[in-house]
């Protein structure tokens, strides 16, 4: 007899995406920084015993801004055009019936005296910041891992990829906190965050990454950065 289990968050990410759009299509394409903090009646340090020994996590989390609250059987993958359909069980889409992530990050370290620690330093993950986290659990690579695995569609656009042109000046205009984040943004941008179905070359789009607003078109399979603006309001 099947029974409806609730779950609640335990934890939530703090990052350098405030929005979806530009956020990687899948974790560990780009070496982005993260803080997971637990929520104060996780905060027990024996819970986190023995963790620092894995490189390695799985995060379970909430598609928590995904439109909508129906599942789709069918959604349009990016890789794909955003013209073919397929299976909803076949991709990683957030239009799914729980609308739950699977995201695999690196452990970088554990801050055991943050005010809300223990906290979680990783790299490479996919969220929003803010996005609820279900359960962390550690990576196994000889469980986990299966370099024989065939990778359906995925692995026929596996080498897709933009290039990337920032022009120096406007490098040199930002401050040294934010050209510590540029190597980050390059990875963003050579991954595409655009919509599929947009091949304009003279539309501008535009993200928020890390405290700055980039502006950027693609061009012959280049992403061309036009502008990037630092927030006021954080360097104030």
């Amino acid at each position: 007899m099947m029974t409806e289990k609730s779950i609640r968050p335990i934890a939530y990410i703090e990052g350098d995406f405030p929005e979806k759009f530009g956020i990687p299509r899948q974790s560990g394409l780009v070496n982005t920084q993260a803080e997971i903090h637990f929520l104060p009646e996780y905060r027990k340090p024996e819970a986190f015993r023995g963790l620092e020994e894995y490189s390695h996590l799985w995060l379970i989390w909430d598609f928590s801004e995904a439109e909508g609250t129906n599942w789709r059987p069918t959604v349009r993958p990016p890789r794909l055009g955003g013209n073919q359909r397929v299976g909803v069980f076949a991709t990683r889409s957030p239009f799914r019936p729980n609308g739950m992530g699977l995201s695999c990050v690196k452990l970088t370290t554990i801050d055991w005296e943050h005010e809300d620690g223990p906290v979680l330093i990783v790299s490479g993950a996919d969220l929003m910041n803010g996005t609820p986290i279900y359960d962390v659990k550690p990576y196994l690579p000889h469980i986990d891992a299966y370099p024989e695995a065939e990778a359906g569609f995925a692995g026929r656009v596996k080498e897709y990829g933009l290039g990337v042109s920032i022009p120096p000046e406007i490098e040199e205009s930002l401050s040294e906190e934010k050209r510590e984040k540029i190597p980050a943004l390059k990875e963003i941008l050579a991954e595409d965050p655009r919509p599929a179905y947009q091949e304009n070359p003279e539309r501008v789009y535009g993200m928020s990454f890390a405290g700055m607003e980039v502006r950027f078109r693609v061009v012959d399979g280049v992403a061309e950065v036009c502008e990037i603006e630092e927030d006021r309001n954080e360097m104030q």
